[in-house]
């Protein structure tokens, strides 16, 4: 999964001396909540619709309405841009991008050519699309989670148990729990758990939750 496949390629961009009037336009127009600044297909900075929210005028102001358009009209996205950038490579995985959208709080990246570039852009929302469909969510899918004592073998272990019974795991995603346990989330078409939960339990993994996600008739 890199994130090439999964960004807005040739994304919209205005130039550093844009009216920041025109920058909101035009993401209010094409409801998006970013715009990079490029020059010569180089990321100068970023614009978000926070950035403009920030210099919008205060309800108590005492300036008239066109003495707040007229200060407006003449700053430009430079005036109030992000930078320096925080981009991902065309070639990083999806998963690397998230790492770097979390750890810096933000919510969209330029995406960068090898050469520097500007080629796309990718957003929390096309994160989000691609866990979905990872996960296999969409078409419906049985969740079942499993609480045990970190072991060596214990992925196979509990895949085996599936297999003995015919089934095919779809997504299978185990972590370490704040005290110190651990936690395996499985993901499947599973008709009836009755006979798999048991097999689980004689070996020492505890079933906490089963839930249905998503629609199978979508």
């Amino acid at each position: 999964m890199f994130v090439s496949n999964y960004m807005t390629k040739n994304p919209v961009t205005v130039s550093a001396d844009t009216s920041i009037d025109e920058a909101a336009g035009l993401m209010k127009m094409n409801h998006f909540r970013r715009l990079p600044i490029v020059e010569n297909g180089k990321v100068l900075g970023i614009i978000s619709d926070r950035d403009i929210s920030r210099i919008a005028p205060s309800p108590a102001t005492t300036l008239a309405k066109y003495e707040i358009n007229s200060l407006l009209s003449k700053m430009t996205v430079k005036d109030i841009m992000s930078t320096p950038i925080v981009s991902v490579s065309e070639d990083a995985t999806v998963e690397e991008a998230a790492l770097i959208m979390c750890n810096n709080k933000i919510g969209g990246l330029p995406v960068i050519s090898s050469v520097g570039i500007l080629v796309g852009i990718i957003t929390e929302t096309d994160i989000f699309r691609v866990f979905v469909k990872v996960m296999g969510l969409a078409s419906g899918k049985t969740r079942v989670t499993l609480d045990f004592q970190d072991k060596i073998g214990a992925t196979k272990e509990i895949s085996d148990v599936f297999a003995s019974h015919q089934l095919n795991i779809d997504s299978f995603v185990s972590f370490n729990t704040p005290n110190g346990d651990s936690e395996a989330i499985i993901r499947g078409d599973f008709p009836d758990l009755t006979a798999i939960v048991a097999d689980l339990e004689k070996l020492g993994y505890t079933v906490s939750h089963i839930t249905k996600i998503g629609n199978s008739h979508n």
